[in-house]
C-alpha cells in the first residue's frame, strides 16, 4: 500500500471564476483523497512572488503573478495514499491541449496558463507550499502524516 502523503492544491483564478470548484475538490474526494485543510484567499503581489520565485527567471513570471493575483483562489491540503501523484494524475498535463480526456486540466482550463489548478510536484516542494499557506493549527489530523 502507498504510503500516506499530504499535498497542497490551488484551484486557480480561472476555474474559480467559472464556478468549477466545487467539481474540481468533488473529484479530490471522489478519486480517495481528503480535504485536511482548506480555505478562499485573495493573493497580494508579494505572496505570488514569494510562491512562485521558483520561475523568476522565467519569461513568464510576470504574466504568472498577474494571472495569480486577478482574482480568489482556492488553497488546499489534500491526504491520502500517493496524495503527490494522485493529485497529479487527476490534473493532467500542465497544458490542457496534451492533457488527457476526464482529467482537470482538459475539462476545466482555457490554455498552459490559465490552467485551472496547482498541485505540488514532490514531497519537499508538498511540505514547503503547504507551510506556505497554512500553519499547522490550521490543517485537520496529526503532522506527522506528511511523510518525508
Amino acid at each position: 500500500m502507498a504510503e500516506l502523503q499530504r499535498t497542497l492544491s490551488i484551484v486557480k483564478p480561472d476555474a474559480v471564476a467559472r464556478g468549477a470548484t466545487g467539481e474540481i475538490l468533488r473529484r479530490f474526494e471522489a478519486a480517495g483523497l481528503r480535504i485536511v485543510a482548506l480555505k478562499m484567499i485573495q493573493l497580494t503581489d508579494q505572496q505570488a512572488r514569494g510562491f512562485y520565485a521558483v520561475h523568476k527567471a522565467r519569461p513568464f513570471y510576470g504574466s504568472l503573478v498577474r494571472f495569480m493575483t486577478s482574482g480568489p483562489v482556492v488553497v488546499s491540503v489534500l491526504e491520502g495514499p500517493d496524495a503527490i501523484g494522485l493529485n497529479r494524475r487527476l490534473m493532467g498535463a500542465t497544458d490542457p491541449a496534451k492533457a488527457d480526456p476526464g482529467t482537470i486540466r482538459r475539462d476545466f482550463a482555457a490554455d498552459i496558463e490559465r490552467n485551472a489548478v496547482h498541485g505540488s510536484d514532490g514531497p519537499a516542494t508538498a511540505r514547503a507550499e503547504i507551510a506556505y499557506f497554512f500553519d499547522a493549527t490550521e490543517i485537520q489530523g496529526p503532522v506527522e502524516a506528511l511523510v518525508e
